[in-house]
């Protein structure tokens, strides 16, 4: 998104807060009260009171000068409390812009997580809230302070006025031609940073490939390579401060030696002496601190919050209503294929390969898969097998280098995030539990689900006691008080709500006792669709009505009792596996 967009994104936002606003002005008026009247009641009470003899007027006229910086000074307490009410919901609106985006983009299919949404939302975040405050604090204060200075010169003698006004027009002249330059700089500088964080985060993430292949030197390299990007912006930043001090010192410094420089001449025309004392406390007062405050502010947070936000924009664009576009349906109309026995298949999977880098052995290789409506499907297998990618694949979270995944008759890669979510749920091991009512997380995969349908799913899966325990439906739940177990216990009751006819658990009730993982995996069996479940017990796998063994060779699809037969992998897991022997689903199972 160009500057233009930055300009818009600001202004929209400004305009949505014009109530803030006007308070931040108002405040921002009473506050500027000592810059306007400091000169001329310094000059009154020079001419008036201690030139004239008269001391006691001159401490009057000061007295005065007090009262007008106290209540300066309480007015700029409010101008704060005004300004977030402008800023936070400005930063909360661009950091949900930015958490929808990088959510988007790593749950649609195919996509892959953005290593650099981090820095997006926590550095970069931080750095447009602070900027945006900056600058609305630097240029309502240049304008009320440089504004009621002026006038204040003006008040003394208008040609007092014309010699500050003119090299401060010229120092803000010099300033502003050169801030094209100081954008581009800074926006090198932000994209030098975010290159040297993703090469940084690929780097660690493949750390054991990198040391594998001898590649250390190159991938070292490639760090090294940012880290002196980075550092010659940040040189070239640094150069740019002296351009920010001469436009200071011609339109801050140079009003001053002007003015003493012209002090006899206009002393000559009738200017008293604390008229003149006057106008030089309102440049060294008013206008020059009023400059300084705003070249720095553009200079450095300026330039930071344009080329910041103009980079968060540009990756998750805003639309003009603060929505995200509706996505598009990309779900092809078809006829579902048929499975054998006549059941539309929920899952169909052909000629599945997927590694995890070009050189490395594939996790799977040309692998094939037929889930049917009510099929239960355990997957075992050593460490590293691919348990959890098969996982993924089947979610259409992470795309195959060739084969095809389709859920419900569509491919994966063809559906957008919202019909995926309508399709299939995925339960890791480390569950998700949010801050908020029990009701609140259990309805967050079905909105709609009533209070009924909720006691309904506590039943099922045995988390009645839990519900009971944490005070029911609308008792409040903070994960960190709850235990491994009762957050996977709240997730899985959360999935089996959704209406998704696929279902996949990867180890999501491995901190659940046995029988309650039992009455969890039972619940999960009877709903409609099929359900795949990533087995961590020997218990899962018998409940199973068939067993896929992932062990780096050759997968092999059966019933426990023809693994037990075919598979020495199966068998070395089932004597790892010490778990009580539970009623087994095998006696009726289809055969693989």
């Amino acid at each position: 998104m160009s500057r233009s967009g930055v300009r818009r994104v600001t202004w929209r936002a400004l305009r949505a807060r014009r109530r803030a606003l006007a308070g931040l002005g108002g405040w921002s008026l009473v506050e500027s009260l000592p810059a306007l009247l400091a000169g001329y009641l310094v000059a009154r009470a020079v001419d008036e009171g201690f030139l004239a003899g008269r001391p006691l007027n001159g401490l009057a006229w000061l007295g005065v000068l007090a009262v007008a910086v106290l209540v300066g000074a309480a007015a700029t307490g409010r101008t704060y409390r005004s300004l977030g009410a402008v800023v936070e919901p400005f930063r909360d609106e661009v950091a949900a812009q930015v958490v929808r985006g990088a959510l988007g983009d790593a749950t649609r299919a195919g996509g892959r997580p953005d290593s650099a949404a981090v820095t997006r939302l926590t550095h970069q975040m931080e750095i447009v809230r602070d900027t945006f405050a900056g600058l609305l604090m630097v240029t309502r204060g240049f304008l009320f302070s440089a504004g009621a200075a002026l006038l204040g010169l003006l008040a003394l003698a208008p040609v007092v006025a014309a010699l500050a006004a003119v090299p401060l027009v010229a120092g803000l002249g010099v300033f502003l031609a050169a801030l094209p330059a100081m954008v581009t700089h800074q926006r090198a500088y932000v994209r030098a940073g975010e290159q040297l964080g993703q090469s940084a985060a690929t780097a660690l993430a493949g750390h054991r490939d990198v040391l594998a292949c001898g590649a250390q030197t190159r991938v070292t390299a490639e760090v090294a390579r940012w880290v002196s990007a980075q550092a010659a912006t940040e040189r070239m930043l640094a150069r740019m401060a002296a351009i920010r001090s001469l436009s200071l010192g011609i339109g801050g410094w140079l009003p001053l030696l002007v003015l003493m420089v012209a002090a006899p001449w206009l002393v000559e025309r009738g200017l008293t002496a604390g008229a003149v004392l006057g106008a030089l406390i309102y440049v060294s007062t008013g206008l020059q601190p009023a400059l300084h405050t705003l070249v720095q502010g553009l200079g450095g947070g300026g330039l930071r919050y344009v080329v910041t936000l103009e980079n968060i924009l540009r990756t998750y664009p805003v639309s003009d209503d603060q929505r995200p576009p509706a996505p598009a349906d990309r779900t092809p109309h078809r006829r579902p294929p048929t499975a054998p026995g006549g059941r539309s298949p929920t899952v169909e999977v052909r000629g599945l390969t997927f590694a995890y880098g070009p050189r490395a052995r594939p996790v799977l290789r040309n692998f094939s898969l037929t889930l049917a409506d009510q099929d239960h499907l355990a997957v075992v297998g050593p460490s590293g097998a691919g348990k959890s990618t098969l996982a993924a694949l089947m979610a259409g979270l992470v795309a195959p280098q060739a084969g095809t995944v389709h859920l419900a008759g569509a491919p994966v890669t063809a559906v957008d995030p919202v019909g995926l979510a309508r399709m299939r749920v995925l339960v890791p091991q480390e569950a998700y539990v949010f801050t908020g009512s029990l009701a609140d997380n259990l309805r967050y995969l079905r909105p709609d689900a009533d209070e009924h349908t909720l006691e309904v799913a506590l039943d099922a899966l045995g988390a009645r006691p839990l519900a009971a325990r944490l005070g029911g439906l609308s008792a409040p739940v903070t994960p960190a008080l709850l235990s491994a177990g009762e957050r996977q216990l709240i997730a899985a009751v959360r999935a089996w709500l959704a209406p998704a006819p696929l279902m996949l658990l990867d180890e999501a009730t491995c901190h659940l006792d046995p029988a309650l993982e039992a009455t969890v995996e039972a619940a999960f069996a009877r709903r409609p669709g099929s359900l795949v479940v990533i087995a961590h017990r020997i218990s899962s796998a018998l409940r199973a009505d068939r067993v896929l063994v992932l062990d780096g060779d050759e997968p092999l699809l059966g019933t426990h009792e023809q693994l037990m037969a075919r598979s020495a992998t199966y068998r070395m897991l089932v004597g790892c596996w010490d778990d009580p022997v539970v009623p087994s689903r095998a006696t009726s199972a289809r055969p693989g």
